[in-house]
């Protein structure tokens, strides 16, 4: 296997990891329901269906443009990240680290994807987490193991990022 194509062993494992772990929601827990508690409350393991995106936008677009907005353009999100990291074109510009988060965002995206294409535009979520109301929440939106591959691999993309402009050298430089 071709040092470029490693990163996408995170893509695969995220997909499999999200899919197999909704797969057991879908299967165990009646949608809207609670199906385990932990810790007081603080976490949940629920099963909801979000038909739109991140703090439920676009609840309430018209089906023609969700297709468009959450089926069209990711797959055009996902495909050119993928393009990024089998492309030698920009080789020097991104760390290996950079990659392996383009990858983890790749992975993510594809397990959102699957969701849409196959369960009528609607993403199973099923972590829960208490906020005793900070920013006026009681509960953190619901999400699931494709979201937390984007949002860590965001984060640590940027973190990574900023430290190679900062410095020129950057974690995971060759």
């Amino acid at each position: 296997m071709t040092k470029r194509l490693r990163p996408f062993i995170l893509s695969a494992l995220v997909v499999l990891a999200d899919q197999l772990t909704k797969a057991w929601i879908v299967a165990t827990i009646p949608e809207d329901g609670v199906g385990y508690s932990f810790l007081g409350g603080f976490l949940r393991i629920i099963h909801v269906r979000n038909d739109a995106v991140a703090f439920s936008l676009g609840s309430s677009l018209d089906v023609s443009l969700k297709i468009v907005l959450f089926i069209a353009l990711p797959i055009a999100l996902v495909s050119f990240l993928s393009f990024l990291i089998v492309s030698r074109r920009h080789e020097g510009e991104l760390t290996e680290l950079d990659l392996w988060c383009l990858a983890g965002i790749v992975g993510g995206g594809v397990g959102n994807l699957v969701d849409r294409l196959f369960r009528s535009l609607r993403v199973v979520d099923w972590i829960s987490v208490r906020m005793y109301g900070l920013l006026g929440m009681e509960y953190f939106p619901t999400w699931n193991i494709a979201d937390a591959a984007v949002v860590c691999s965001v984060v640590l993309l940027a973190i990574s990022m900023l430290l190679v402009h900062r410095n020129g050298q950057g974690i995971g430089r060759k």
